[in-house]
């Protein structure tokens, strides 16, 4: 097996025999001369065969090539000043692995425009465009950094059901399925189960997993099916200590891919930069004068909707600076019945969404602990004491202080990419209209 040479492993190897496989990227005849640039995992490199120096066999081999066929090359490696990198391959053998049909139905180059409908059709081709594929060495960066911090932390990742017995969060917006005769559903987020890992005597967790959400959403920000990063830490304080992880969760995740991905965002022509903590935080009622200020109504007893939500955007990276900031102490009516109330003004919850460049990624906060106000809060809300009794239960046996978020990868990717639309920043996404590929 060989592994993927990338140009950085070429160029210490100058004047050195190698051998290299990959995707023809592109063909070039000029004169007496092919070039081929050889795309892989580790980038692009070039194979020059001049007619001159290589076998008339070879050379015809090589001319015959075409765009994205599989190929090994065997050649040194010299410098070339019309090389894009400073050096390229001569080539003495090459092989055949495997034939691409033509026409293409895309093109890996970008050169063909496409639709994101036709580039999401044809997903496999798609993702050999160097710029797309940046974006999912990115998105994996990210998650290395975010579990980077978290391990560090002395956080243990666990590994929530993704097939649930009962609605979480008391939603209609789920994904029934037939459990052995019995009625399930596809998680949206298994909050319950993170908190009952705590009440399990684990003080420091993450969840990393996919949630499901039936929403007949259309707009760029919204997939059926996503991914996200959750925490759930004990033995807090209050709600801050929530926003305090989640910032310095974000601030270690970016510093990992500035370090690893200098190549990428090249590509991409993105310059990222550390974000200065803590966060700007905005809390309700305040809210509500603020966005009258701004010329927006936001009843009271609502949740905070789009527009809403980008003029409070606005008004804190105009007031500080930033483009992250977190928005807190939501009225408790309109929040879950685990979320802990603020004991002495209980119209207002300990609940914490984040917001970035105007995009809410995170919802969480404290968690109510005491077994008494959470029986009280199931009440309140209508719902079956019986029927969440699985979860409750355990909380008559001691369960200290704790909290956490659930944050959304492919939204952060996306906002942090400057992309427009969430679903390019989905290796296969889901949404009301796409199931396959």
């Amino acid at each position: 097996m060989l592994p993927p040479l990338s140009p950085g492993d070429l160029k210490s190897k100058v004047g050195k025999e190698v051998a290299i496989t990959g995707w023809v990227h592109d063909v070039r005849a000029l004169g007496g001369i092919v070039f081929v640039l050889l795309r892989n995992s580790g980038g692009i490199v070039q194979v020059a065969a001049p007619k001159k120096a290589v076998k008339p066999e070879l050379f015809s081999m090589i001319s015959d090539l075409r765009q994205e066929d599989v190929v090994l090359f065997k050649g040194v490696v010299t410098k070339s000043q019309a090389a894009r990198m400073g050096f390229e391959i001569v080539p003495s053998e090459m092989h055949l692995i495997s034939k691409a049909d033509v026409p293409l139905p895309l093109d890996p180059r970008g050169v063909t425009p496409a639709s994101l409908d036709t580039r999401l059709e044809w997903r496999s081709l798609e993702l050999r465009r160097p710029e797309t594929a940046a974006v999912f060495k990115i998105e994996n960066a990210i998650v290395q950094g975010f579990e980077d911090y978290f391990q560090k932390a002395g956080f243990m990742r666990a590994f929530t059901p993704s097939i649930i017995g009962g609605v979480s969060e008391g939603g209609s917006e789920v994904f029934k399925i037939d459990f052995y005769g019995r009625d399930a559903y596809l998680r949206q987020d298994p909050q319950l189960h993170r908190q009952l890992t705590i009440a399990g005597g684990f003080d420091r967790i993450y969840d990393l997993g996919t949630n499901w959400r039936a929403e007949l959403s259309h707009t760029p920000r919204h997939l059926s099916e996503h991914r996200t990063i959750a925490p759930e830490i004990a033995f807090i304080q209050d709600e801050r200590d929530t926003m305090r992880l989640e910032e310095e969760m974000i601030a270690h995740g970016i510093r990992h891919v500035m370090q690893a991905c200098e190549e990428e965002l090249g590509l991409l022509k993105l310059e990222l930069e550390v974000p200065k903590t803590p966060f700007p935080e905005v809390r309700f009622p305040e809210v509500y004068g603020i966005l009258d200020r701004l010329g927006v109504k936001l009843p009271k007893n609502q949740d905070i909707d789009d527009p809403a939500q980008r003029a409070l955007a606005k008004h804190v990276k105009e007031e500080t600076g930033s483009d992250f900031f977190f928005l807190n102490r939501f009225p408790s009516s309109i929040r879950p019945f685990y979320i802990m109330r603020v004991d002495d003004e209980p119209e207002y919850a300990r609940s914490v969404d984040f917001v970035y460049k105007g995009l809410e990624l995170s919802s969480g906060g404290q968690r109510e602990h005491r077994h008494e106000k959470i029986i009280a809060q199931i009440k309140e809300k209508g719902y079956s004491l019986k029927s969440l009794e699985w979860f409750t239960e355990p909380f008559r046996f001691g369960v200290p202080p704790h909290g956490g978020y659930s944050f959304g990868l492919e939204r952060f990717t996306a906002y942090l990419l400057g992309m427009e639309n969430i679903k390019e920043a989905a290796l296969f996404p889901r949404d009301p209209e796409r199931l396959i590929p």
